[in-house]
């Protein structure tokens, strides 16, 4: 009798640890890595423009509308507060209907007269029905009108002290890492999802920010203990245009160089080889956020997925996108619809944009406007929909290699290749460190790739003469001296990537001299180049990517195989060395075709 309890017991208490354990599982929330990329409209906000109430209060002019009137209402801005205080909001003024259904509510708090002060009773007809609440510097950030002014007294009327002031008079209107963009999204700031009250993202995962190469910077440094959930930590003072990158002020804009793509190359795959994150979330800018993606998809060895996202507008502007795309890719990563049966991510990186579900090779921004984006190569690219309403389905999954059983991936490079410099007029190759000791991309070693593109009626004569192509000659130059790791692509004919004879002749030189050319069709090309025009020359094909893309593959190739074995005299090189370049290029078309 006392084994049976016992062993009941023991029953008992297992099931109890099971149940327990389940229900732990079901309450922890995967967690996402979010990080922030050059110029991204969608971590950027609005101009701060100092309110008339402030304006008032100090005897400043006011703020006019367009059409010389003082405006009705002050913009309101997302700002904390800094004691608690207490307010009464007037009743149904939550919306325009609210008094239409007034028997469906309870009873006010009080009443407000018409000095304001508060009663529990109405005394009057003209007392104001009023709800009684706190507000408190814990409840997160409130929509309030801006009162700051610059330091000599003087409002401020946009970015700068006054219109193309130095840096050093100007704010910065993008934001240092996402964490704002998501909290000020689960308060509700830019609108609610329908049918939940607020707290759509961290309701669902939580998330780690990474600031990769931001669009905004610390000029002054940060000190702050780094805490969970947040991007910052101990930051030293940074510098626009080597730290972060921004392209507002429009007349401080800055661009990142060929090392900062080492940057976010190592900083991400360093990331996502913990097995931490269920997903990560890339932003950037619009007009570039193609290429960084496509190159993602191609160096970073991850199961899980890769997002990213984009903006058309910025936030705090009537209907800002931004942070409904964010929303998407969060939604997108914990669905799982990217997974195959054995969990890897079967889509590569995707961008999420408009509700749409694009694949990394084929999305190209065509339009400064929501929904301006399209898939290229005229063969799907647009995977699947984000299903609002409803889940993400997807629709397609793409052939072409990404992350994990990706050919260049990072994991899979060499940590050295050769490369070509020409020393004292003879063509040697070079061995040239790629990977630092770690594993990680050296920055100044990442390949440089030039785009050539020629149009129609271009020829000086019939006879063209390769040195006539001065651009390139000068490039090919510059390569020998500067670029050991150096290539061309080259956007002729769609699809069949052909350029004048003067350019090609020029290229073919580029060649001999190691520099691998790829032929891509010109602008958004419907078909694939085809090899068989370059099966006799020493060319690439480029498939169906862009020009764009293609410069991005080109730059893992050469990371993976190095530079082309030079000629002796690249002009005219001999049927030996004409072979040997041909068996070169054999694994550079590998990767174009199935990449």
């Amino acid at each position: 009798m006392l084994k049976a309890t016992i062993l009941r017991l023991i029953v008992i208490l297992y099931v109890m640890i099971l149940v327990s354990t389940s229900l732990k599982a079901e309450t922890v929330k995967p967690r996402i890595a979010v990080f922030s990329g050059t110029s991204a409209t969608i971590q950027n906000s609005a101009p701060l423009f100092t309110s008339n109430k402030a304006r008032m209060l100090h005897g400043l002019p006011l703020l006019k509308t367009p059409d010389g009137n003082t405006p009705k209402y002050d913009l309101l801005v997302p700002q904390r507060l800094a004691a608690e205080v207490e307010v009464f909001i007037e009743a149904f003024s939550g919306h325009p209907l609210e008094n239409d259904a007034a028997e469906l509510y309870g009873p006010p708090d009080g009443y407000v007269d018409v000095i304001g002060n508060f009663h529990t009773n109405r005394n009057t007809p003209t007392d104001k029905p009023v709800y009684r609440v706190t507000l408190k510097p814990d409840d997160g950030l409130y929509l309030l009108p801006y009162m700051a002014r610059q330091v000599d007294g003087n409002p401020w009327d946009g970015y700068c002290a006054y219109p193309r002031a130095p840096a050093e008079q100007c704010r910065q209107p993008f934001f240092p890492d996402a964490s704002r963009i998501f909290e000020e999204t689960d308060r509700g700031i830019y609108g609610v999802s329908d049918n939940q009250p607020g707290h759509i993202l961290y309701s669902k995962a939580k998330f780690d920010f990474y600031r990769v190469l931001p669009s905004g910077g610390y000029k002054q440094g940060l000190n702050e203990k780094k805490r969970t959930d947040t991007g910052t930590g101990n930051i030293k003072p940074e510098k626009m245009g080597e730290d972060f990158f921004a392209y507002r002020p429009a007349h401080l804009r800055a661009s990142p160089g060929y090392k900062d793509l080492a940057t976010v190359t190592n900083v991400v795959q360093q990331t996502m080889t913990s097995d931490d994150y269920l997903g990560a979330i890339w932003l950037e800018g619009s007009p570039t956020v193609e290429d960084t993606l496509y190159w993602l998809n191609l160096l970073i060895d991850t199961e899980a997925p890769i997002v990213a996202n984009a903006a058309q507008r910025p936030n705090r502007t009537v209907s800002a996108d931004g942070p409904q795309n964010i929303v998407d890719s969060v939604d997108y990563i914990i669905s799982k619809v990217w997974s195959d049966s054995q969990g890897n991510n079967n889509l590569g990186a995707v961008l999420i944009q408009d509700e749409q579900i694009f694949a990394a090779r084929q999305v190209q921004k065509s339009d400064a406007r929501p929904g301006g984006y399209i898939a290229t190569g005229d063969h799907g690219g647009i995977l699947g929909t984000m299903g609002v309403p409803g889940r993400p389905r997807i629709y397609f999954n793409p052939e072409m290699q990404h992350t994990w059983n990706s050919d260049v991936r990072l994991t899979s490079l060499p940590s050295s290749v050769n490369g070509v410099l020409l020393q004292n007029g003879v063509y040697k190759q070079t061995n040239v460190r790629t990977k630092d000791k770690e594993g990680f991309l050296i920055g100044e070693n990442i390949p440089r790739v030039f785009i050539v593109k020629s149009g129609y009626f271009s020829q000086d004569s019939t006879s063209p003469n390769p040195e006539d192509e001065v651009d390139i000659v000068a490039r090919i130059e510059k390569n020998l001296t500067q670029n050991p790791l150096a290539g061309f692509v080259a956007e002729g004919l769609s699809p069949y990537g052909l350029l004048s004879r003067g350019p090609e002749s020029a290229l073919q030189i580029a060649v001999f001299s190691g520099m691998p050319v790829v032929f891509t069709g010109r602008g958004n090309a419907g078909g694939a180049t085809p090899t068989i025009y370059f099966s006799r020359r020493p060319a690439i094909a480029g498939n169906n990517l862009t020009a764009t893309k293609a410069r991005m593959l080109l730059k893992a190739c050469l990371l993976k195989f190095g530079s082309l074995p030079p000629a002796q005299d690249p002009k005219n090189p001999t049927a030996a060395e004409h072979k040997m370049v041909q068996n070169a290029i054999a694994k550079y078309q590998t990767i174009f075709d199935s990449h």
